[in-house]
């Protein structure tokens, strides 16, 4: 071993649903050299140590997103991710390998994307408008607006940040990152004419973008700096400004940030619960809250600071808020 080659061990997922009932793990111990990435890491695995390994692989640039597994439970694509990189973030001489789900699992790192290919074609993802077959002129885009959707339209499809994400994990109807960061790169886009639509398709709760937790998995795991999260909260904006967004808890705990943020300058942590579900509904949060007030993270409204600032604030939030919420 020289300081360009290190000993590492790597214990691998194992599972064959045709004839196992269980998965297993298996360790193997490579010397890996310090400019490889875990893909070479899979196919030395195959080609050296098990050749009924499987996984899925196809471009090796990072462009077809086919590599898709979690690494010590980190969600990347193998022919992206250097190994030392990994090991030397985990602090460890041991690496553990699983696919993207194992609850998905068909054959070692291979899964079934049913879930995430049905939800991700639902949201209709390519442009819908009426062209004109013999057009007289080009259909011109201007840069500003070119802009808005480049970055939306880098995603590869890979489903990392949707099996990275933890409302998926307990939410199957949740659609997720990927189909809704698509869903913004067409109601983005100037000429598509099915902005209403669309936004009407994903507003609803149990499945659109009101279950989108804020845990920025997505954004952390994203191989192509898509930032889904940040996509979500351009539907949300738009959901407000179409004059879409109904009165539920959601929505109400979304406006209740800025009435927050309004009246003390910094976020008021009991208020914007009352707010989104009442003064009744904060009763079965009184054991977290008293938890939260142990270790200071909300206080009693006559306890409640307000920021230095705030005639400021109160400028800028006024300034910036271009919408109402059902006529409020």
């Amino acid at each position: 071993m020289t300081n360009n080659t290190r000993k590492l061990k790597f214990k691998v997922f194992r599972f064959n649903a045709q004839t196992d009932y269980l998965p297993v793990f298996k360790t193997y111990e490579l010397e890996v050299a310090h400019q490889e990435v875990m893909m070479d890491v899979l196919d030395k695995i195959k080609w050296k140590k098990d050749g009924s390994f499987t996984y899925r692989r196809s471009c090796r640039h990072g462009i077809c997103g086919s590599c898709a597994i979690k690494v010590n439970g980190k969600s990347i694509i193998a022919c992206k991710e250097n190994v030392f990189a990994l090991a030397d973030m985990f602090n460890s001489d041991e690496l553990l390998i699983e696919p993207s789900r194992k609850e998905r699992a068909i054959k070692d790192l291979v899964i079934d994307k049913q879930d995430f290919w049905k939800k991700y074609d639902s949201v209709k993802p390519y442009l819908m408008a009426k062209i004109d077959e013999h057009p007289k002129k080009e259909n011109i885009v201007y840069p500003e607006d070119a802009e808005k959707i480049n970055e939306a339209d880098t995603c590869i499809q890979c489903g990392v940040c949707y099996y990275a994400c933890p409302a998926v994990e307990v939410n199957e109807d949740y659609l997720g990152p990927a189909a809704l960061a698509k869903s913004a790169r067409f109601t983005t886009d100037v000429r598509d004419e099915e902005k209403i639509s669309r936004l009407i398709g994903i507003n609803k709760i149990g499945s659109g973008i009101w279950d989108c937790v804020k845990c920025y998995e997505c954004a952390t795991a994203c191989p192509k700096g898509v930032n889904p999260i940040e996509k979500i909260t351009v539907l949300h904006n738009q959901t407000f400004e179409e004059n879409l967004a109904d009165d539920n808890v959601a929505t109400r705990h979304a406006v209740g940030f800025k009435h927050s943020i309004q009246k003390h300058g910094i976020l008021d942590e009991t208020e914007i619960v009352r707010y989104s579900e009442g003064t009744l509904g904060m009763v079965k949060h009184i054991p977290v809250g008293l938890s939260m007030m142990k270790v200071g993270k909300v206080v009693f409204p006559w306890q409640m600071h307000k920021s230095k600032n705030l005639d400021e604030i109160k400028k800028l939030v006024k300034s910036s808020s271009t919408t109402k919420f059902k006529g409020k």
